[in-house]
């Protein structure tokens, strides 16, 4: 409540307190349409008004508006009512261009030390650099009030190590959790360090936006609790004694109780030791830890540093939470592996003031920043011409957007309203990621626009392909290509990996999986499916990109937060007046606000307008006091309208579905649309099985034919040792195999081929590429076989690669490598052929990979022509690690003869790019070395 000086001054400023409550009236009656909410100065903006954050949020820059000031930082989140965050606002009224202040040196400049590649665990990490740059500034945190605090790697190195010593001192044992629940600052980067040294593993949960809620808040956190066996709780001094009653953790600690004056030695930890426990923020009634070892962390820092080519020059700001793994690994953990400086605001700082952030970036020289969708949304469309008055965001080359579904009519709104400030579209980065891979999976290309798939409707919906069409598209924005050392398939529901373009299941596996999810067996058993994760949502590629169209999995995200259904559920349905059990709740898109708006649909008998309404306020109220937001639309509905599967499970996906068509509620021929619906839903899932079984039984056919034909051939060609004679045995064998599976393909005619000794560069992607070269290459050539030389070291490869005259080349180590060019070059010179894939090897995920030099090296020095063949198909045919040939079409497609005067290395590369661009165009997969 306001005090009474307070409570004056809003009496004094009558007019600004009859203009923000129209405004807030208007907010009101545009949110909740239809609903008969009391708007006054005193009404509580959850429990009576129903406005979560990022409504609030929306408020306040509509009263920023009206009011031609902004409120200071804490006000937004803080204030329970209108009154009270007048109260604030008229105390500390700030401009809207209030910007941060500048740093009083120049950043530094690139680091002198190498990356830290060998580091084990991210202490070896923060010793790494303190060691050899000690006075480097890695953090920089300005306040509000225009104070700065920096900190540098030594800094921050020794005060985790005396916190650390404090920690030890009160009982922390090795291999236990300590939550972590406090704000944005340097005691949050001391403390979340020390708990490691200590040798426990961290847990962070966000700290309450007002202590006066601090028992609900913690009320809603005891899950988290619970299942991490929080022992240890490290809080704001001024919330101790309550976190204690309310949550009770045995220990409950503040920074001030970490002060020792000794320094805890640094531990020596394993990468498969647990760094830290990552719980979804709205983890309540199934807390779901994701298990994080340092392996699994430093892989992911270093594969989207790779993705996103950072450098010690970067200069990365970040206003988003340190609890949320976008914010705390992207931005700060990332930053400080790759030794550049991190300006880190207060979430409350872009809660206040969203121009902040971009000030932010001007006033520091920003390079690299993240945000959910939602952030550049208010960006783009909701912030006055006033507040970006001096914005300059020539220096930034990445903007990665993530956290939530990025919207296509978001990015370019952002980066046309921006464009005038120096914004390059390249700088937008769509991104995906998810915390069960630690943060990141899939990184748009650096320097390139965002992409955005323009598909046809109705074949999506009813077919679940992603057709290009310029017809009234669905417009789906890239999420970009899986990260370096990842996977990602894309698999049916019967868990079969589809082709591209087809819709299905998105699946990954890699060093940055997590191995589960802390004390929850049940839970990791569904995560994993066949030793690969299940994201849980759905997608498609296209030229080797990530498409997402949707969530299977029941998760609903609001401005960045993770909430799940169960619980409100249940606990909706146990009130008077709703079914019990006939309750769903989902999450639907909310294009007002670039995100997704919380939607309750419950089933009732209740037919009174006055109790319908009551009943309405009463489920908003259990949203907000169990899950910490309100419901944004609340629907009821008549008994049976919530659909459910044949055991009585709620359909949210399908309930979604109606609920986006307008159908809920409707009696009559609704139902003979959700039985036609059912029926379909059979016969799919009917042609599915069919389709699987024929599956099944075409590769069963496939190896009934190869193996007898490779039992025959493969001792012939070892035993013969005759490269000549083995060459037709080889040629006849494949011929005879493609014919027998239905995949007869047409010979290359011999005078399609240089005459002279040549080299001929194929893409490479299944196991099925040498048959099928074998099959189509006019056996009288004497071609050479160049193999990885790992394959000479299997006996059943060597033998019979030998018998072919086959060359085995070394892809790694420099000096082997350039002796196998000069071999090359002699076979060539000596009148045979050879047959490169320039590649070296291939992998399950589609794309031309970058291309090895020993093959062009040759064909430079001998002068011999390089020809280019592309094969399409055998990718989806007969993937990596995948030995059950599918059906499907495969052919093969001459280019053209390349010829380079010079026998130079810069001959070789200019014939290694040619052939690129020759087989790119050509093998129908998209180029994986362009940005």
């Amino acid at each position: 409540m306001p005090s009474p000086a307070q409570s004056r001054l809003i009496s004094q400023s009558e007019p600004p307190a009859k203009a923000a409550l129209a405004v807030l009236q208007s907010f009101i009656a545009q949110t909740h349409p239809g609903r008969a909410l009391r708007v006054t100065l005193d009404a509580d903006f959850e429990r009576d008004l129903a406005l979560d954050s990022v409504s609030r949020m929306e408020l306040a820059l509509r009263l920023q508006e009206a009011l031609g000031s902004s409120p200071p930082e804490t006000a937004i989140n803080e204030a329970a009512t209108l009154r009270e965050l007048l109260s604030r606002w008229a105390l500390a009224p700030q401009s809207l261009v209030e910007t941060l202040q500048k740093p009083p040196l120049t950043l530094p400049g690139p680091s002198e030390s190498p990356l830290p590649h060998q580091a084990a665990s991210l202490i070896d990490v923060l010793a790494w650099h303190a060691a050899r740059e000690p006075s480097r500034r890695h953090v920089l945190l300005p306040g509000d009030a225009g104070e700065m605090v920096e900190l540098g790697f030594h800094a921050l190195l020794e005060g985790a190590r005396r916190r650390a010593s404090s920690l030890l001192a009160r009982g922390v044992s090795p291999n236990t959790s300590v939550a972590i629940m406090l704000p944005t600052g340097r005691e949050y980067l001391e403390v979340f360090f020390a708990v490691m040294i200590a040798g426990a593993f961290p847990v962070p949960i966000y700290p309450p936006t007002r202590l006066a809620q601090l028992a609900e808040h913690l009320q809603r956190h005891a899950g988290i609790l619970a299942n991490a066996q929080v022992a240890t709780l490290i809080t704001l001094r001024e919330a101790k004694a309550l976190t204690r009653l309310a949550s009770g953790v045995a220990s409950v600690l503040s920074p001030e109780d970490l002060e020792a004056s000794t320094l805890a030695p640094l531990p020596k930890l394993s990468g498969s030791d647990i760094a830290f426990l990552q719980y979804t923020s709205g983890s309540t009634g199934e807390p779901k830890g994701v298990v994080l070892t340092h392996d699994n962390v430093l892989a992911n820092i270093r594969a989207m540093g790779r993705a996103a080519k950072v450098t010690s020059e970067d200069v990365f700001v970040s206003w988003l939470p340190l609890y949320h793994d976008m914010g705390l690994i992207g931005a700060w953990l990332g930053s400080l592996y790759h030794a550049c400086p991190l300006v880190l605001l207060s979430p409350l700082s872009f809660m206040a003031q969203p121009a902040r952030w971009l000030h932010a970036l001007t006033d520091f020289g920003g390079t690299l920043t993240a945000a959910p969708n939602f952030a550049f949304d208010i960006c783009a469309r909701r912030l006055p011409d006033e507040a970006l008055r001096g914005i300059d965001l020539s220096r930034v080359r990445a903007m990665f957007n993530g956290a939530e579904p990025v919207s296509a009519d978001t990015l370019e709104a952002f980066a046309q309203r921006f464009a005038k400030m120096g914004l390059r579209k390249e700088s937008l980065v769509p991104v995906y990621g998810l915390a069960e891979n630690t943060v990141g999976l899939a990184f748009s290309p650096i320097g390139r626009a965002p992409r955005i798939d323009l598909i046809e409707r109705a074949r999506f919906f009813q077919k679940r392909t992603a057709v290009p069409s310029a017809d009234n598209p669905l417009r789906i924005p890239s999420c970009g290509r899986v990260l370096p050392d990842h996977e990602i398939r894309i698999v049916d529901d019967l868990g079969r990996e589809v082709p591209e373009r087809a819709v299905g299941r998105v699946q990954f596996r890699g060093p940055s999986a997590t191995s589960g999810y802390f004390r929850n067996p049940e839970a990791t058993a569904t995560l994993f499916k066949d030793g690969w994760l299940d994201t849980g949502d759905y997608g498609y590629f296209a030229d080797a990109e990530l498409f997402l169209t949707g969530r299977a999995k029941d998760l609903i995200i609001r401005g960045g937060h993770n909430y799940y259904p169960y619980e409100l559920e249940d606990a909706v349905g146990r009130l008077d007046g709703v079914r019990r059990g006939a309750v769903a709740v989902f999450a639907a898109n909310d294009w007002s606000h670039g995100t997704e708006k919380l939607v309750v649909v419950a089933e009732t008998r209740e037919e009174d307008p006055a109790a319908r309404q009551d009943l309405i306020r009463r489920i908003e109220a259990l949203a907000v006091a169990l899950i910490g937001v309100p419901a944004e639309e609340v629907v009821l509905v008549p008994p049976h309208s919530v659909l459910k599967t044949s055991s009585g499970k709620i359909r949210r996906a399908a309930t979604r579905a109606r609920f986006e068509q307008g159908l809920l509620g409707k009696t009559g021929k609704a139902w003979g649309a959700v039985a036609k619906r059912v029926l379909q839903g059979a016969l799919e899932r009917g042609r599915g099985r069919c389709a699987a079984l024929l599956e099944l039984f075409f590769g069963f056919y496939c190896w009934a034919v190869f193996l007898p034909i490779a039992l025959v051939t493969w001792p012939l060609v070892a035993g013969l040792r005759a490269p000549r004679i083995s060459r037709f045995v080889v040629h006849a064998a494949a011929r005879a195999t493609l014919w027998l599976t239905g995949r007869s393909q047409a010979a290359l005619r011999e005078a399609a081929l240089p005459a002279r000794p040549h080299v001929l560069m194929v893409n490479h992607a299944s196991y099925l590429d040498v048959l099928i070269l074998t099959a189509v290459l006019p056996p009288r050539i004497d071609y050479a076989f160049v193999a990885k030389r790992e394959l000479n070291a299997r006996w059943w490869s060597r033998f019979f690669l030998q018998g072919l005259g086959a060359v085995f080349v070394e892809r790694g180590q420099a000096l082997q490598s350039a002796q196998d060019a000069i071999v090359m070059t002699d076979l060539l010179l000596r009148g045979r052929s050879l047959i490169v894939f320039p590649e070296a090897t291939f992998t399950r995920q589609s794309g031309l990979r970058p291309f090895h030099m020993g093959g062009f090296v040759a064909a430079a020095r001998a002068a011999a022509p390089v020809a280019t063949l592309a094969l399409r198909g055998t990718r989806a045919v007969l993937r990596n690690h995948s030995y059950w040939p599918r059906w499907g079409k495969i052919e093969w497609q001459l280019g053209a003869v390349l010829v380079t005067p010079a026998a130079d290395w810069a001959a070789a590369v200019r014939l290694r790019d040619a052939t690129r661009r020759a087989l790119s165009a050509l093998c129908g997969e998209a180029d994986l070395q362009e940005t």
